[in-house]
């Protein structure tokens, strides 16, 4: 080991040689530590993590898995991951060795977060369960992918949790009229806010993120390229959810007329600042005239929800309001499936009189 004694200082430090990425040679110093030992041990780690060794810590490879997925990601998603990591995962594998954690470490891992409760003393719901197993087994997958690990134990324990499954709720065209209504005698921004999410069923991330430049009122569109986050205290503009979500959508004119109104009262904007500048906490918080409106709560992306089953009651196919939207047509399918008219009836006799065009009972 390349570890020395800083006598001026009373402390030690490691210098020595390593190959980055491109097989280049580079020099590293790294000072300040209090003990001999101290220093081995980073140099060491240090070295496992440049070599991608599997005979290194979980919490030392969570380091090589954050260098290598964290600039692949969105920012919220990688702090999502990143927090999970850090209170859920790292606690209980975090100085075993990736190449000795086995099935049965990842049993009893899942039995302590299953009979784990939050900060309100209620256990953990089936979905977050889902996504700590996911999250782990990610990290798992990763190195068996990249780092020829044997194998991922996580997969081996089985999963536990459930997928996500929340009841669809929304409001039929006469009880957003109603909220919509309740929206207007207070702060009118938020009657405009919920006019496009209704309207265009765009995502709640996307409207806060509009700006004047994203309105074209003579071709009647607006353009959505981008979301809003509010991330570790800063507001932060990122891409859209998906790539699908990147699209153009055609506005009734009546809302054209209204946003050009709103833009209208805006004064001292520029046409690339956002023209909402409220928090996603406003808007929830105005979901409370729901109930002033005599018409139940919904969330808001339920809004969305709306829109589309609006879409379906009109005819629309599943690939067009897909389109609209930013999804694929598969999932509006399988989401939306029982709103659908059904066209089994039509499909049976259909099927029965194409079968008896060249059908003839045996005479007996």
């Amino acid at each position: 080991m390349s570890v020395y004694k800083d006598k001026g200082r009373g402390t030690w430090y490691t210098k020595f040689r390593y190959k980055d990425w491109k097989g280049e040679t580079k020099w590293i110093t790294k000072r300040g530590f209090s003990t001999k030992r101290e220093a081995v041990e980073w140099e060491t780690k240090f070295k496992q993590r440049q070599a991608a060794t599997l005979d290194m810590t979980f919490a030392d490879f969570t380091k090589v898995y954050e260098t290598d997925v964290r600039l692949r990601l969105k920012q919220n998603t990688w702090l999502t991951k990143e927090h999970v990591i850090r209170t859920k995962l790292i606690p209980y594998f975090g100085k075993k060795k990736m190449n000795e954690i086995k099935p049965a470490d990842v049993i009893q891992w899942q039995n302590e977060m299953m009979s784990a409760k939050d900060q309100n003393g209620k256990p953990y719901s089936e979905t977050y369960l889902k996504t700590l197993h996911n999250q782990l087994s990610a990290i798992f997958n990763h190195a068996v992918r990249f780092y020829e690990l044997n194998s991922n134990p996580a997969n081996k324990a089985g999963n536990m949790g459930k997928e996500k499954s929340e009841e669809m709720l929304f409001w039929i065209k006469e009880e957003y009229l109603k909220f919509a209504e309740a929206t207007k005698q207070d702060d009118v921004r938020y009657f405009y806010a919920f006019e496009i999410l209704y309207w265009c069923g765009i995502r709640e991330g996307e409207l806060l993120a509009l700006t004047a430049e994203d309105f074209d009122f003579k071709n009647r569109t607006l353009r959505i390229n981008k979301s809003y986050q509010r991330l570790q205290g800063e507001d932060v503009i990122t891409s859209p959810k998906t790539e699908k979500s990147n699209r153009v959508i055609k506005m009734p004119d009546f809302l054209c007329d209204e946003i050009q109104e709103y833009l209208g009262k805006l004064y001292g904007f520029l046409p690339t600042d956002r023209i909402f500048q409220m928090t996603k906490h406003g808007l929830h918080h105005e979901m409370t005239r729901a109930t002033a409106a005599g018409v139940k709560r919904i969330r808001i992306h339920d809004i969305r929800h709306s829109h589309i089953s609006l879409l379906i009651e009109m005819g629309f196919s599943a690939v067009a309001i897909a389109d609209r939207v930013g999804h694929e047509s598969i999932d509006i399918t399988y989401r939306y499936a029982h709103l659908f008219p059904s066209k089994q009836d039509e499909m049976a006799d259909k099927l029965g009189i194409e079968r008896g065009m060249d059908y003839e009972p045996e005479k007996s």
